[in-house]
This record gives C-alpha cells, sequence and structure tokens, in this order.
C-alpha cells in the first residue's frame, strides 16, 4: 500500500513563515451529556447506556476579526466539539442554520468540528424505543444552546493577537488496516497494521498577544479516538481530554483540536475499557504538542542565514528576521461532485434492517439509511469543500472521513505554507479511501456511499481551490 502515500514532509521546512495578525477571542462551555443517556456507539457492546463519566466533554470556540473593528467582514467562528458524529448530516444542517441566524453569520464564517470520541451519546433525536433514548432529543438542544453561548462567549472575548503554525509529529497515530488473510486474500480488518506507513504530522496553531503572551493554541492531528470501545461504558472525550488538560496547565491558555484526514489512522493500543489507557495516549499527545511549541519562532518571524563566524571551525550563524505579519483572510465554500454507489434505496434500507434479527447488523443498515437519505438518488452528490485562508496558511475541509493522503498531498504539493486539513466538518457522511482499496474487503469502502475514485475527486478539487488561492494572493499585494 505504500504507493498510496506521497513521501513524508521533513520538519526541516519550518524556517517560519509571517504571522496573521486579527482579533481573536477563545471560549469553551462544558456538554457533557446525563448518566443513563443511551451510548451504544459499537456492534459489539452488550450495554445501553452511559454508566459514568471518565472526563467532561467540552466545547471550544475561536473567533477571529480583522484588527480593524470597523470592518465590514463578517467574524470567523470556528467551534470544536469533544463529540462523535451526527446521526444525519440534515440534523446538524438544520442546526446550523438556527445558529447562524441567531447570532448572524454567513454559512462560509462558521466551522463546527467534531473531535470524533467514540464514547459520547449519539447526535440523534429522542427515540423512546431506546434504553436511555429519551434522553437524546434534550441532549440535541442542549448542544445547539451550548453551541450559540460559546460563540457567544468568543466574541466577548476578542483582542489582538496573531496566529503562528509549526509543524512538529507525534507517534501516537498508526495504520489500522490490516491485511487479514485467516478472512481472505482481499480482506483488511479495522485494526492495527504494524508495516503499514502512518502519517506521524502534528500541526500546532499559536495565538500570542501583542504583549507576547500565549492566547491559545490550535491542534491539527489525525488520528481516530476510537481508544475506548464496546468495553467502556463512560463517557469520554478519549485521548483528547487528557491531552487539552496537559497541554493546558503547562501553558495556562485555551486549546482547540481538530481532527485531522484520519481514515486509516487510530492508536495501536485501541478497542479497551481501560481509561488509564486513554489518558496515556492523551499525554504523549500533549507532550509533542509542547514540544511543537517550544519549537516555534517568536511571534511572524523567520531564522535566516546571517554569515559566518570564524571560531577555528567555519561557524554558520543564523538570526531571527521579523515578517510583517498578514492580515487578508477570506472564507470559501465550494464543491466537488463526487459519484454515489448504487445503494439501495432509502425504504429499502429500511425495511432489510427491520427484517434483520442481527442487532449489529440492523444499526449498520439504519445508519445506510441515514447517509442514503441525506444524499438522495442521484448519480452525483455534491460534497461542501470548505476553505478558510487566513495570512499564508490555509484551513481546509469536509465532513467526510479522508484517509490521510490528503493532507500528506497537499502538504508535500504546497511545503512552503501551513495547510490544516479538517475531518467531520459541519456533518458527518461517511469515508474516503484510495481507490485501490475498492478493491479490498474493507469497512471504510463498504460503509462510504461514495464510488471508486471519490478521494482522488476530492483531492484534485482540494489542489484547484489552493492553486487558485495563491494564484490571486500572488497578484494582489501583501497586507
Amino acid at each position: 500500500m505504500s504507493d498510496l502515500y506521497p513521501p513524508p514532509i521533513s520538519a526541516e521546512r519550518n524556517r517560519g513563515t509571517a504571522g496573521f495578525a486579527a482579533l481573536f477571542g477563545f471560549a469553551r462551555v462544558e456538554i457533557t451529556p446525563p448518566v443513563g443517556i443511551y451510548m451504544r456507539n459499537w456492534g459489539a457492546a452488550d450495554f445501553d447506556t452511559a454508566e459514568s463519566v471518565h472526563r467532561p466533554l467540552y466545547m471550544t470556540a475561536l473567533s477571529i476579526y480583522p484588527l480593524d473593528r470597523a470592518s465590514k467582514e463578517s467574524p470567523y467562528l470556528l467551534v470544536s466539539a469533544d463529540l462523535g458524529w451526527w446521526k444525519s448530516a440534515r440534523i446538524f444542517e438544520e442546526m446550523q442554520a438556527r445558529v447562524l441566524a441567531d447570532v448572524n453569520l454567513p454559512r462560509e464564517a462558521f466551522w463546527f468540528s467534531l473531535a470524533h470520541t467514540h464514547a459520547a451519546a449519539p447526535l440523534q433525536p429522542a427515540n423512546h424505543e431506546l434504553p436511555g433514548g429519551e434522553l437524546l432529543g434534550d441532549y440535541l438542544q442542549l448542544v445547539e444552546k451550548k453551541t450559540s453561548e460559546v460563540i457567544r462567549k468568543a466574541f466577548n472575548a476578542m483582542e489582538p493577537g496573531v496566529l503562528d503554525w509549526h509543524y512538529g509529529k507525534c507517534a501516537l497515530a498508526k495504520n489500522r488496516d490490516l491485511p487479514d488473510p485467516d478472512r481472505s486474500e482481499t480482506a483488511i480488518s479495522c485494526g492495527f497494521h504494524p508495516e503499514g506507513l502512518a502519517d506521524d504530522t502534528l500541526l500546532v496553531g499559536r495565538v500570542t498577544s501583542d504583549e507576547g503572551v500565549l492566547l491559545g493554541t490550535l491542534i491539527n492531528y489525525a488520528c481516530h479516538p476510537t481508544t475506548l470501545a464496546w468495553q467502556n461504558r463512560a463517557i469520554s472525550p478519549d485521548y483528547v481530554g487528557a491531552m487539552q488538560e496537559l497541554v493546558e496547565a503547562e501553558t495556562g491558555a485555551l486549546s482547540l483540536f481538530l481532527q485531522g484526514a484520519s481514515g486509516e489512522l487510530a492508536p495501536r493500543e485501541q478497542y479497551t475499557g481501560d481509561l488509564d489507557v486513554v489518558d496515556r495516549h492523551g499525554r504523549q499527545l500533549g507532550h509533542a504538542v509542547l514540544a511543537t511549541l517550544a519549537d516555534m519562532h517568536p511571534a511572524s518571524s523567520r531564522y535566516v542565514y546571517d554569515g559566518v563566524k570564524e571560531s577555528g571551525a567555519p561557524l554558520a550563524v543564523h538570526k531571527y528576521q521579523q515578517l510583517p505579519p498578514r492580515t487578508d483572510q477570506q472564507a470559501i465554500l465550494d464543491a466537488v461532485p463526487l459519484v454515489l454507489k448504487e445503494w439501495p434505496t432509502a425504504d429499502e434500507l429500511k425495511q432489510q434492517a427491520d427484517n434483520s434479527a442481527d442487532r449489529f447488523q440492523q444499526e449498520r443498515l439504519y445508519r445506510q439509511r441515514e447517509i442514503r437519505t441525506y444524499v438522495g438518488d442521484d448519480r452525483e452528490w455534491p460534497l461542501p469543500l470548505w476553505c478558510w485562508q487566513l495570512g499564508d496558511a490555509i484551513l481546509i475541509g469536509t465532513m467526510a472521513e479522508a484517509y490521510s493522503v490528503l493532507q500528506r498531498t497537499l502538504r508535500e504539493r504546497y511545503p512552503d505554507i501551513p495547510i490544516v486539513c479538517v475531518n467531520l466538518l459541519n456533518g458527518s457522511i461517511g469515508y474516503l479511501a484510495p481507490a485501490p482499496l475498492y478493491d479490498r474487503e474493507i469497512y471504510q469502502v463498504w460503509q462510504s456511499p461514495f464510488a471508486k475514485g471519490s478521494l482522488e475527486r476530492l483531492i484534485d478539487g482540494a489542489v484547484q481551490l489552493v492553486d487558485s488561492i495563491l494564484s490571486e494572493r500572488k497578484a494582489a499585494p501583501a497586507q
């Protein structure tokens, strides 16, 4: 499978870029659901409801606004929540419409990112036929209420600052596409693949005030939060919770996590109910974040060669060179048309599920039906592609669960600018796996509504979008 991945990215390119100057506001609210709520996220589970809380679940927001408070530009609002996935993307869209009307934001300026923990209540309406399912509706309303609340708190917290980015590495993420000849010659099981390639890239954003005080950090890392699985009965943010606790205790500032393109990535040790394991994973990523922060340059600066100093040996001397921070920004909502598989209709899938005596198979079919209902019966479906340009940095994301080849390709193509890739953004819908895997027996292909070649289409669309942004920026004077 090595041909699926571009060459690894060298951290040596971290010479520094101009920062992005704006008004920034970080805020957080708690969104822990009640014990007793329906939480059967794994087909292998033999229980239905949450019995305890490992760590609270939080929603963290970052607002971004031009330094000129008289600007007519809309604020940009980024929300990251310790939640799993939406039962239907339509549920998110309906919530999004109400929130945007409440806080007066355009759609392209609002990002809602899921950390993707598998130990939280599903995001779906109340279902009185499920144990604890009567609590789901109230919890969905709580999530919506807290979203509006954290947005207002972020708006009220804004102050001048500079956002800089730096690449690091963390070995927590491993390849989880394990060839399984015991099932068949083409089968791939979902679990640690010791010989599989894994993207260990970590991208950290640091926001500092004009006085050099840390205002907050952004953490973009690709790794499925599937440490806790069918044995676990505790509500938990998975590794994200312990990671943020460590980083924030050390820095004294809030952090915001963005799940990367992690379709085939997960911790080596997973599928457990051991809470010590998940906290260890969080500390592993947390220490990598702190190491990356410690390796960062001063705000908006570049490390440049400054000549030779003779001292027995010719010593190459470098120094920091201040760069004027950029202030240009734009928010783009594009779409990439993807071919859909020839699935049964939503009614046919419901009938299959209703007639199945296997609860695990029922759940898979009901989830498939939700996706089919959302995308409809056309041959193609336009996958929304969200993009923010903040100075030199490009942030890009979709509601799909893309494989890491998406972020690897973009970062290899644009080595001199920070590229943030986000899965499960503004909804959730299904996996995007590389074309060669469509000839294998693998869950990520079975689950997805998208036909072979869809990931490659998305990559092409993302490249075209970033190319157009960079071309426009090159033609315009620096700001």
